[in-house]
């Protein structure tokens, strides 16, 4: 019975030394733990340039707000990442295509919108070939980042990445955009919180993951924030410029 007890013990150990193992990458995603993560994992956290700020939109592409997105960032000569879901995508390859002919630079965010910390290692890699396959495909651009859904990195997410020629990259400010009580004024204090030289800015240019509507917040605060960058000196654009 002791040997039994002594076995049992061992397997449930390692199982939870793999899931530790496993999910504890997702502790750089956590809120609180920003700061943190800022000082100690630069690069993951989106700082750059300090004369540049990066930046990013997830979740789309949307027909019907990515459009609206295009319009204000092509009336202020400002290019962006955009991080693209595939399950999106694949439904306005047109809108994808679009993001590249206008200079923006596309990216990864997964196929679905689903949490990693729940998904083995065969289904993280095979989520994120899907997604980047198809952008490649439909977009004629290679992506080189990747940021996962909820920023909630796994160990599975990272070596598929690395097997897919993909950087993960989260942010240091975001606007809090995805919420039914989000307005243009709270995105943009939440955005210019944090906002500093070398940043990278996460906001939603779709809806598909929020509360309807949600992305209304974030094209009101859009315009502000452009011309608080700008009175700052500071230069706007995508990922690519931002290392």
């Amino acid at each position: 019975m002791s040997l039994h007890r002594s076995v049992v013990n061992r397997l449930v150990g390692g199982g939870l030394g793999l899931l530790l193992a496993h999910a504890a990458p997702a502790l750089t995603g956590i809120q609180p733990l920003e700061s943190v993560r800022r000082r100690l994992l630069p690069g993951l956290s989106g700082v750059g340039d300090p004369g540049h700020v990066a930046l990013t939109f997830d979740d789309g592409p949307d027909p019907v707000s990515t459009p609206k997105f295009l319009r204000v960032l092509d009336k202020h000569r400002v290019r962006a990442t955009f991080f693209l879901l595939g399950q999106e995508l694949v439904r306005s390859p047109g809108l994808g295509r679009e993001l590249v002919d206008a200079g923006h630079q596309v990216a990864v965010h997964g196929w679905r919108h689903r949490c990693l910390a729940f998904r083995g290692p065969r289904a993280t890699y095979d989520d994120l070939t899907r997604a980047r396959d198809l952008v490649a495909e439909v977009t004629g651009q290679a992506p080189q980042w990747y940021r996962p859904p909820y920023g909630v990195l796994t160990s599975s997410a990272l070596f598929a990445a690395r097997r897919l020629a993909m950087t993960p990259v989260l942010w240091t400010s975001w606007g809090q955009d995805w919420t039914a009580t989000a307005t243009p004024d709270s995105v943009f204090r939440t955005v210019t919180k944090n906002l500093a030289g070398g940043g990278t800015i996460l906001l939603h240019d779709s809806d598909c993951t929020s509360a309807p509507q949600a992305w209304r917040s974030s094209l009101g605060a859009l315009p502000r924030l452009l011309d608080e960058c700008a009175e700052r000196g500071l230069r706007v654009g995508p990922l690519r410029d931002h290392y």
